[in-house]
């Protein structure tokens, strides 16, 4: 893999917010003369608390390339990018982003790196690439953007849904211990003064009640944080599962290089069952969900009903692993998983454009 490069991505227009917006996004190039025929750029996009570092660099060795060394390696154009509100990215103040003008966002920077990659722009000496096929890939909450995006852009020609569920995301807490509440809050309601549909069930529920930024720490220094069993399998370097969880309960400083400092608001719109229903219901193009064994998707093999109008959908469950994929000893199963997908879509791509 070449040295990564490094790019701010001009987003004003689509993203809508009256004020300028960027988005970062790393670059990872296979070396010369090994780009993968037919040509695959990947688009990866990390979830909530996270930047795009948790593809370019891997946490459990601590070197750099991670995943997208791995895709990059084999053939694979690698662009790892922060949504708005997270990262390098612009990061608007109060409730300004939505799902909406985050996946708007997210959609325009694809077509920027897009446009320059073919004419040959992107870098100096980089030679045009033409005839791609457009991957997306979304973990969590980059899931729930991806669908997004997908449904009301077209941004790509195939999809991966990576432990996000198009029915109803649910985050599992330790067996035993109380189930953690999540308010259910339509994407029709202001932040700013929200309606909460499941009022009853968060007032009387034993567990955390989550929503906000404020109530996940709190939750998270009263005892063992409430994402840490359905986040990293048994496992895991416990060093790193402490370090991770740490920068999720905001105690610890500075952050590891994978997470991000802030979480737009609008993630909590992703937990309301159906949140992302009539964008999963149209998108057209192949779609791989892959999911841990452990994860935030109640039924993996329910996920195809989402996607009522794919005709290309694959489920995959990795063993030994929880919702945080790049965290897992099986990394490189689900790696080489996503690895084939994005091949075959490409050549079967190839021989009907």
């Amino acid at each position: 893999m070449k040295a990564p490069i490094e790019l701010t991505i001009d987003v004003t227009e689509a993203a809508g917010l009256g004020t300028p917006a960027h988005t970062a996004v790393t670059v990872c190039l296979p070396d010369d003369g090994a780009l993968a025929d037919p040509p695959v750029i990947c688009f990866a996009y990390p979830g909530g608390g996270y930047n795009r570092r948790y593809y370019t660099h891997d946490m459990l060795d601590g070197s750099a390339g991670g995943e997208a060394a791995y895709h990059c390696d084999r053939g694979w154009i690698v662009v790892a990018c922060d949504h708005l509100g997270f990262g390098e990215s612009t990061i608007p103040e109060g409730n300004a982003l939505d799902l909406d003008n985050v996946a708007a966002a997210n959609d325009a920077a694809v077509r920027e790196v897009i446009t320059r990659l073919e004419k040959g722009t992107l870098a100096p000496g980089l030679e045009p690439v033409t005839g791609a096929t457009k991957i997306g890939i979304g973990q969590s909450m980059g899931g729930c953007f991806t669908i997004v995006a997908q449904g009301n852009h077209e941004t790509f020609d195939a999809v991966g849904i990576l432990g996000y569920s198009g029915i109803h995301t649910v985050v599992p807490t330790r067996p035993g211990q109380p189930e953690a509440a999540w308010p259910w809050i339509s994407r029709r309601q202001s932040l700013d003064s929200p309606r909460v549909m499941n009022a009853a069930a968060m007032a009387s529920a034993e567990g955390a009640k989550l929503g906000d930024g404020e109530a996940l720490r709190k939750a998270a220094q009263c005892g063992e944080h409430p994402f840490q069993w359905s986040f990293h399998y048994d496992d895991e370097p416990a060093d790193i599962v402490a370090l991770d969880m740490a920068a999720s309960a905001g105690t610890v400083d500075p952050l590891p290089i994978w997470r991000s400092a802030t979480t737009p608001p609008c993630g909590v719109y992703m937990v309301a069952p159906g949140a992302v229903a009539l964008e999963a219901a149209s998108i057209l193009v192949p779609v791989l969900v892959a999911v841990g064994e452990r994860d935030v998707v109640p039924d993996p093999w329910a996920e195809p009903k989402a996607y009522k109008s794919a005709i290309d959908i694959g489920v995959y469950v990795c063993p030994r692993m929880a919702h945080m994929h790049n965290f897992a000893s099986t990394r490189l199963l689900f790696w080489e998983h996503i690895q084939s997908w994005g091949d075959r879509v490409a050549r079967m791509r190839a021989m009907t454009v």
